[in-house]
């Protein structure tokens, strides 16, 4: 099992992601890097001349490297915009199905978590379409997971799990965080900019629930999977998956690479996972088939 550090979901400033990806490039362990906007296209003008030097020093540093979809296509420039991936120079990662109507039939492809593979039927079915690796939602538990990884490995295709990070759970075709700036989507003068973590939402009852990231809801807690490091192998995991946050995620990525190495988690690990996940507050319900929030002290 190996790690993989996947899309960054927020709006950072370009000469934050070139730090980023270099650090990644220079310092971690990963095997392999997913780049790209996957929340919103508005965004991308300010950011995508780095994708190209992104892929070119990750490469250089041996590193696999795909780049990722939308999740939500909805308009003209964005179909064009997924169409021109094809170009890129790396492999692509399908956040929408969208995206298969332009790759080549039989054309190697990743799936994003945000695809629904929840069943065998749906890894077949990807397989048959040129599927190479595909990266579970967060909802399965490990019994699921241990199902797919070995209906994935009979395929041919690799299966990643969420390791760390807000867990991904839905896109809106509105704007959560103009709307909480009194603005529209079209003029939200990219206000989630001002939230490079995301932004936390409370329920009435003043209780940490979810965070926005523009069109994109995510957890508030930060999705952790060291102390199911065992299982994952045991399942036949490929890949553990990293979603980019602004804490230290060369620390992270260390810390992981050696637990996975020995097979168990360690207080390293969970040392770095808190240190990193906003507010430090970690979960791993789903994976115990509880409420994805829970943290279950395995």
């Amino acid at each position: 099992m190996d790690l993989t550090i996947g899309p960054n979901l927020f709006f950072w400033e370009a000469e934050r992601v070139r730090d980023f990806y270099a650090k990644i490039a220079d310092e971690t362990p990963v095997a392999r890097v997913v780049v790209g906007e996957v929340v919103c296209s508005k965004r991308l003008p300010f950011w995508q001349g780095e994708i190209p030097i992104a892929v070119d020093r990750l490469k250089a540093a041996g590193k696999e490297v795909w780049i990722s979809s939308l999740a939500l296509v909805t308009l003209k420039r964005e179909r064009q915009l997924t169409e021109e991936l094809i170009d890129a120079g790396a492999g692509i990662e399908i956040a929408d199905l969208t995206a298969l109507a332009y790759l080549p039939a039989g054309a190697p492809f990743s799936v994003s978590p945000l695809i629904n593979v929840y069943n065998v039927g749906t890894v077949d079915w990807l397989a048959s379409r040129g599927a190479k690796r595909i990266c579970l939602p967060n909802e399965l538990p490990l019994e699921s997971v241990a199902v797919l990884a070995k209906a994935g490995a009979e395929r041919g295709v690799a299966v990643e799990v969420w390791g760390f990070g807000r867990q991904p759970l839905a896109i809106s075709g509105r704007c959560y965080h103009a709307r909480l700036h009194d603005r529209i989507k079209d003029s939200c003068q990219f206000i989630c900019n001002a939230d490079p973590d995301g932004r936390e939402v409370d329920t009435l009852d003043g209780e940490q629930f979810l965070a926005v990231n523009g069109v994109q809801t995510l957890s508030c807690a930060t999705s952790f999977a060291g102390r199911e490091i065992p299982g994952l192998l045991a399942a036949g995991v490929s890949s553990l998956r990293l979603s980019p946050h602004t804490g230290d995620m060369v620390a992270l990525t260390r810390a992981f690479d050696a637990a996975v190495k020995a097979g168990a988690c360690s207080e390293e690990l969970e040392a770095a996972a808190k240190a990193v996940a906003p507010g430090g507050q970690l979960a791993n319900g789903y994976l115990h088939a509880r409420a994805g929030a829970e943290w279950v002290d395995a």
